[in-house]
């Protein structure tokens, strides 16, 4: 089978040797050891691209590599994060052509493609369900929102973006944008809406009674309830998985009923959701299976 290198880029850099669906051999990943702040924020993208380069060319050591992929946050067409909120300083950089001319050993002049970092997880869960055949949709939960899908369409498909609030105050997503899904349920947004406590704070608050941040808690289910309903809509009815590092904070029985709250035409009813542990190796294998199609079409 053909070998491809994997690489996700979201709050770390973790890069992997792919065999199929499945990984083969140790993940790279740069920083070494968590960190509490994010790392990338601060690192300019000529910076964040050598970081890139050094582990792909390490995991393709020895190996004859037919393609590259790399999920990335932001709107990426044609090789560009057109924006990237999160990574402001990559804005308008060509990631995919700065990579390929910087790749050296066995990883020189191997097709290089950029995604967005949710539309691979997307193509991961799709990869290792054996669902390559079948429309998937998710939903990462992290410093910011992003909704992934499989298989890749044209369009911007920034569903954490989507206006989910009409209330002129709810201005804290990282875009500027008022009322959007990632400025409710973004770790980014939720600290800066409550500067003495951390996102974990508030969720534990919420169960122990306090008020404000129960209330909270109902907007954040309520919020990703109605950006959900919205693409129901759109493209019909379905299974959305939930995933990313705060996945922990969705209960998902109540967004389920949320969701059946908010669409009501028999031929769109029927969607549920499955979480789906967090994990590097998902993003990886679906940046993977992306690029080998995109390289094979």
């Amino acid at each position: 089978m053909r070998r491809t290198v994997g690489v996700l880029v979201m709050e770390h850099i973790a890069v992997g040797l792919v065999e199929g669906d499945k990984v083969v051999g140790p993940l790279n990943i740069f920083p070494e050891k968590s960190q509490t702040l994010d790392p990338l924020q601060s690192m300019p993208a000529e910076s964040i691209v050598e970081c890139v380069r050094r582990q792909v060319e390490k995991v393709a050591s020895g190996e004859k590599i037919a393609a590259i992929g790399i999920g990335f946050p932001g709107i990426i067409r044609a090789g560009v994060v057109e924006d990237s909120p999160n990574l402001q300083q990559i804005k308008g950089f060509a990631l995919q052509a700065a990579l390929s001319s910087a790749l050296g050993g066995k990883a020189a002049g191997v097709p290089v493609r950029l995604f967005n970092d949710a539309d691979v997880m997307a193509a991961g869960i799709a990869a290792t369900q054996g669902k390559l055949h079948q429309l998937t949709r998710v939903w990462t939960l992290g410093n910011g929102v992003g909704f992934g899908r499989y298989p890749s369409s044209e369009g911007i498909w920034e569903g954490g973006h989507s206006v989910v609030t009409l209330d002129p105050k709810e201005n804290f997503c990282g875009c500027g944008g008022r009322g959007h899904l990632e400025g409710i349920l973004g770790r980014r947004s939720m600290r800066m809406r409550f500067l003495d406590l951390e996102p974990e704070e508030v969720f534990e608050n919420a169960r122990t009674g306090d008020a404000r941040c129960a209330e909270f808690v109902t907007l954040c289910h309520r919020a990703l309830a109605a950006a959900t309903a919205t693409n129901i809509h759109m493209e019909g009815p379905g299974m959305f998985f939930v995933t990313g590092p705060d996945v922990k904070f969705i209960d998902i029985a109540l967004l389920d009923r949320l969701v059946h709250e908010m669409v009501k035409m028999s031929p769109l009813q029927g969607s549920r959701f499955e979480v789906v542990p967090t994990s590097d190796e998902m993003g990886i294998i679906g940046a993977a299976v992306n690029a080998d199609r995109a390289t094979q079409s």
